[in-house]
């Protein structure tokens, strides 16, 4: 019971952290603010968390873990259907079009953009980016891509430009992905429908 206490109150730090550097910014954020947001005392999260920089880390890696689950579901849907490039591009356009406003989204591009500035984050934000490589190979083997693993790089730089482009301007839609994403995949040597 007292694990699983600190499991929940661990989670609540890390999900107010998110939520916080995703409304205001990594420079907004302090203990007193988190602790006051996770409704915990300020000594539990310093006890949890000793230092900043480890709690940004695991922020990251939480938003990772879950993002990855996700897009490996969706990775499967899609390996199941057997699509065409047109038809899985186009399903990658709406799945970012619905997820295009989560302040999770904006505070991960936080995290990365510290972790410049920051060498301990910097492994995190390494096996960020790893875990995506790794999903658009899969999902770019699923389609028949030769040699994904070497363009895997390339769909995840298009998405998060994408992704910061969005963010940046205030749109909601995604339109132009699955546009970049056929571009990619027929560069890679794979016919369209």
């Amino acid at each position: 019971m007292a694990t699983s206490t600190a499991n929940d109150t661990r989670e609540r730090i890390l999900r107010a952290t998110l939520r916080l550097i995703g409304e205001e910014g990594i420079g907004a954020i302090s203990n007193r603010r988190i602790a006051a947001a996770s409704q915990v005392a300020l000594g539990s999260l310093t006890y949890h968390f000793p230092s900043q920089s480890r709690l940004l880390r695991e922020a990251l890696l939480l938003y990772v873990h879950e993002e990855v689950e996700r897009m490996r579901q969706i990775a499967a849907e899609l390996r199941l259907t057997g699509p065409s490039a047109a038809s899985a591009a186009a399903e990658v356009e709406r799945i970012v079009a619905r997820s295009s406003s989560r302040l999770e989204e904006i505070a991960e591009l936080e995290l990365h953009l510290q972790a410049s500035r920051d060498p301990e984050l910097q492994e995190a934000s390494e096996r960020c980016f790893a875990a995506y490589e790794e999903l658009a190979a899969a999902a770019l083997a699923a389609l028949g891509v030769p040699d994904p693993q070497r363009h895997a790089r390339a769909v995840v730089a298009v998405m998060c430009g994408l992704g910061v482009r969005r963010l940046g301007s205030g749109r909601t839609d995604a339109e132009g992905t699955a546009d970049a994403l056929l571009t990619i995949v027929a560069g890679a040597g794979v016919r369209g429908p």
